[in-house]
């Protein structure tokens, strides 16, 4: 058996062209949905991922503002940015480029923005409302990885969802969105005994653990859904925290690493600054 590939690159091209299309819609009604990221420093990996996130919104019609700022500017320069955005009506979606140098705080910043133009879903206000099933911005890897189970038709009511991971950014909103799916929700980590007893349960398998190959074809129960949210960069290339081949040997379902969960981030990223220009 070898597992079917979801192909995350086919499903955010057709979620991006409706993006589009929508965005063509608002344009002419007078509203151009506006993106502003904010790099601070020289982070070489951060430059590539804000080129990819400017060129997916000039491709939407957006409008896409990318600002600067050295890696010895202050928290205060920082906030005192984001406020002038906040009050800003011709920008929707504010996003700060994680990392961020070490003189600032990531959570007093992320607080800092309008949490209805937080696009990243990360603002405190936007984390409880997910926790309490209320509609708000959502983290675009989670939410991209729901979008595409959905756009596959796989079913995840009473099935059983493991998490290895516990980040802000993944591991725990996408336990809650499984949840809201009707999903029976395990979350794992680094200090979780016996791993492989919890994945090997497993009928749908996301693996966001940052560590290039943890989860290995025998901690993967046979036909299961299994989504790669890693992305490592080694010598050879890049790979996920899924051992790809061997895996898919056992796996129903499977998301390749490039091509899977990552394309979607930017699309729903384009999805999260048209609702908010639409509100």
């Amino acid at each position: 058996m070898t597992a079917q590939l979801l192909d995350g690159k086919k499903v955010a091209s057709e979620i991006k062209a409706a993006v589009a299309k929508k965005a063509a819609e608002l344009k002419a009604q007078g509203v151009t949905p506006g993106l502003t990221v904010i790099l601070v420093g020289e982070n070489p990996a951060s430059k590539v991922y804000v080129g990819q996130k400017e060129k997916a919104c000039i491709e939407a019609g957006f409008n896409s503002v990318l600002l600067e700022m050295p890696g010895t500017a202050t928290q205060e320069e920082l906030v005192e940015t984001i406020a002038r955005l906040n009050a800003d009506p011709s920008v929707h979606g504010i996003l700060v480029q994680l990392p961020l140098p070490r003189q600032i705080d990531p959570d007093a910043v992320i607080a800092a923005i309008d949490p209805a133009k937080d696009v990243d879903g990360f603002h405190p206000v936007n984390v409880g409302r997910l926790v309490a099933g209320l509609p708000g911005m959502v983290p675009c890897t989670p939410l991209g990885v729901v979008r595409l189970l959905e756009a596959y038709g796989l079913p995840l009511a009473g099935k059983h969802a493991v998490i290895v991971g516990r980040s802000a950014i993944v591991g725990k909103p996408m336990a809650h969105l499984l949840l809201a799916r009707d999903c029976t929700v395990t979350i794992c980590h680094s200090r979780t005994a016996d791993l492989a007893s919890f994945t090997r349960q497993a009928d749908i398998l996301v693996a966001a653990v940052g560590r290039p190959k943890t989860i290995t074809a025998d901690m993967v129960k046979p036909g299961a859904i299994v989504v790669d949210v890693g992305i490592n960069r080694l010598e050879t290339g890049l790979v996920g925290d899924v051992d790809f081949g061997p895996a898919s040997a056992v796996a129903g379902w499977i998301t390749p690493v490039p091509g899977g969960v990552g394309p979607l981030t930017i699309a729903m990223l384009l999805e999260n600054t048209l609702s908010a220009a639409m509100r």
